[in-house]
């Protein structure tokens, strides 16, 4: 088993942070309980926020915010934190 060290190999900062919350979600639809085709609401980060397709967001910064986008099947497209 490979050593993580926090901070230097495990670091949850850009890119990084973004494609391994896109893992877990892509494909998946948000609900109350995680299966093969849904992820539980409650395990997202506290500040998130979902934006389905042609919804209105605020336009403000917040490198801390997860942006959960939907496709117009409700299913995760993409994720960034802007």
């Amino acid at each position: 088993m490979p050593l993580v060290v926090p901070g230097i190999n495990s670091s949850l900062t850009g890119d990084n942070q973004q494609s391994q919350w896109l893992s877990k979600l892509a494909g998946k639809k948000l609900g109350d309980k995680h299966d093969e085709t849904s992820f539980a609401r409650q395990d997202l980060p506290k500040q998130h926020r979902v934006l389905e397709p042609g919804s209105m967001a605020t336009q403000d910064f917040n490198k801390d915010r997860m942006n959960v986008h939907l496709g117009e099947d409700g299913t995760v497209k993409h994720v960034d934190f802007k």
